[in-house]
């Protein structure tokens, strides 16, 4: 049975690395985020609407890898970003991605502490309240009752933690 992981967290704390170094390390694939091609495409002047279009196509993107995952997949992202995405930048949360968040399931996930330096790259905003946003991350989880690991330190140390977490759901 395929096990499903999402890597989530602040930004620059290493997501898509790891999403992209776990699917390696497992010989599976990993789902990027969505909200990059969705940006590219429609530009950085966004509003909540797209943020549920970003959400959907998260959605859909992890189905159509679902058929090529080999064991496990991983997922550089999922709905919880764009949740708390939406509540900080625009004080609401579409209900369809409220509801999501309890119906599409993980099996794990793995949630990256802000502990390295921030990287600037596209379409990113919030270089300074990453712990403040990674508090907020945590508090979800909690709050759903959803299972989660902390992924902290630098480089190698990080995706050794995860490998280590991802092998005991086996």
């Amino acid at each position: 049975m395929l096990k499903r992981i999402c890597i989530t967290g602040p930004e620059s704390t290493g997501k898509s690395w790891l999403a992209e170094k776990l699917a390696a390390h497992y010989k599976t694939v990993f789902v990027p985020e969505y909200a990059v091609e969705y940006l590219t495409k429609h530009g950085a002047d966004y509003k909540p609407e797209d943020i549920l279009a970003i959400a959907k196509g998260q959605v859909k993107s992890e189905s159509r890898f679902d058929k090529k995952a080999n064991k496990f997949m991983f997922c550089d992202t999922g709905l919880i970003v764009c949740k708390i995405w939406s509540q900080v930048v625009f004080g609401e949360v579409d209900a369809w991605i409220e509801e999501m968040i309890g119906k599409h399931h993980y099996d794990l996930f793995l949630l990256m502490a802000p502990d390295m330096p921030w990287e600037s790259a596209l379409f990113r905003e919030n270089p300074d309240d990453r712990d403040f946003l990674f508090n907020l991350y945590e508090q979800e989880l909690i709050s759903k009752n959803l299972p989660y690991r902390i992924i902290n330190g630098h480089g190698y140390k990080r995706l050794e933690k995860a490998v280590n977490f991802v092998d005991a759901l086996l």
